[in-house]
């Protein structure tokens, strides 16, 4: 159960715990920025490095078709989802920004890495965005306890942007 925002933590009669709502600061919000860039990036690389490795055996061009257009989307979209499944207490609201912020940094992570690596900023400035709005698709199915449907939603979005 879920109690009045800022409201303490009550057991009630039939051992449910009654979780505050609270609306998230700006260093919470700070904090899942930075969550997308430095908890994020690194699961999504860590886990790259396997799924490279599941595509081997086939030709270079469907190696990296698989990898990119298969792997990367379902990976990308649990690693941002990550730092928000701790969360209790959220609104369906705040829980939204939380997810849109965690995307934001991983896509101005994303944004820096592919601009500095040469590719327009043109060509890569719609990635910043959808990063954010599909971490928000997935924040919005955990807030609705309805986390795998939307998570798919958002992967099989990202799966049709690649």
């Amino acid at each position: 159960m879920i109690a009045e925002e800022g409201s303490s933590l009550n057991v009630v009669n039939d051992n449910k715990i009654i979780i505050p709502l609270h609306k998230p600061g700006l260093k919470e919000k700070s904090f899942f920025l930075l969550s997308g860039i430095i908890v994020s990036i690194p699961i999504t690389f860590f886990v790259n490095i396997f799924s490279n490795h599941l595509c081997f055996l086939l030709p270079v061009f469907y190696s990296e078709l698989c990898a990119v257009g298969i792997f990367a989307p379902f990976i990308e979209e649990f690693s941002k989802a990550y730092p928000l499944f701790y969360r209790h207490g959220e609104t369906e609201k705040s829980i939204f920004i939380l997810g849109f912020l965690v995307g934001l940094g991983f896509g101005l992570t994303e944004f820096f890495f592919y601009v500095f690596g040469g590719t327009s900023v043109y060509i890569r400035l719609p990635g910043l965005f959808f990063h954010a709005a599909s971490t928000s698709i997935t924040a919005y199915g955990i807030a609705t306890n309805r986390a795998v449907p939307f998570y798919l939603l958002a992967t099989a979005l990202h799966l049709s942007y690649n």
